[in-house]
C-alpha cells in the first residue's frame, strides 16, 4: 500500500503558530497554561530548524483596534478596547526566544498587506486573518513552492490556531506533525482527534531525535 501519511525529515517544514508575546509570556492578556514550557520546546524547533537551513513560517494575528480585520469569536472583546496582538505594539511581536535577532520586529504594514516577511535565509513571517494559517494567506503557495510535503506545527491556544491549523493543512494534503508539548492548551483528547485524520504526535525530543537520525542516514 502507498503511504500518503508518513512525514519525510528532508521535505519538512517548522510552522509556528500565534507564538507571540501577548499568548506566551506569564501575565500577558492572552497567554494560556503551560505557555512558558511550550515556548522553551518551540525554541529548541527553531534553533534546530534554523541551524539546518529548514524551512521555518512563523504566523501571527495582527488585531487592529477597531476590530475590522478580527475573527468573529475574538472581535467583541476588541471592539471592547481589549488589546491583543496589536499591530505596533510589543505584544504583538515574536517571543524573543524565537527570532533569529532579539531586535527583530514585525513589518505589520508589510504583513498586513498579505505580504511574507523574510527574517533569515529560510525563514519567514506571514500574517493570517483568521485562526488558521492557511485561511486566505501565502502559506500553501510559499511552502510548495520549496518542496515541502510535511509540515511540522507548534504554538498557542490548540483548540483554536493549531487545531484549525492542523485541519487545514490535512485539507490540502500535507503531512503533519503535531509537536505535542510545544503547543499551550493541548489536550490528550483533541490530539488523539488529530491522530485520527493522520497527524503525527511527537514530543520535541522525539522530534529532535527524528531529525537527527534522518540527517545522519542522508
Amino acid at each position: 500500500m502507498q503511504d500518503y501519511l508518513s512525514p519525510e525529515p528532508k521535505k519538512s517544514a517548522l510552522l509556528t503558530v500565534d507564538a507571540q508575546r501577548d499568548f506566551l509570556l506569564p501575565g500577558a492578556p492572552a497567554s494560556f497554561g503551560g505557555s512558558v514550557f511550550a515556548l522553551e520546546c518551540m525554541r529548541r524547533l527553531t534553533e534546530t530548524f534554523r541551524i539546518t537551513g529548514a524551512p521555518i513560517v512563523h504566523t501571527v494575528r495582527l488585531y487592529r483596534c477597531n476590530g475590522s480585520n478580527v475573527d468573529l469569536c475574538h472581535r467583541a472583546q476588541i471592539e471592547s478596547g481589549q488589546r491583543i496582538a496589536m499591530p505596533g505594539t510589543m505584544g504583538a511581536e515574536l517571543a524573543d526566544e524565537l527570532k533569529p535577532d532579539p531586535a527583530l520586529r514585525l513589518e505589520s504594514d508589510l504583513l498586513l498587506d498579505g505580504k511574507m516577511q523574510q527574517i533569515g535565509a529560510n525563514e519567514w513571517i506571514c500574517y493570517k486573518p483568521r485562526l488558521s494559517a492557511f485561511f486566505q494567506t501565502l502559506v500553501e503557495q510559499h511552502l510548495r513552492s520549496l518542496g515541502v510535503s510535511t509540515i511540522i506545527v507548534c504554538g498557542t491556544d490548540f483548540p483554536a490556531s493549531p487545531r484549525s491549523t492542523v485541519y487545514a493543512a490535512a485539507n490540502r494534503d500535507f503531512r503533519i506533525v503535531l509537536a505535542t508539548d510545544a503547543i499551550s492548551g493541548a489536550s490528550d483528547r483533541g490530539l488523539d482527534e488529530l491522530a485520527q485524520i493522520g497527524a503525527y504526535l511527537m514530543t520535541t525530543d522525539k522530534l529532535l531525535h527524528w531529525l537527527s537520525n534522518s540527517r545522519r542516514a542522508a
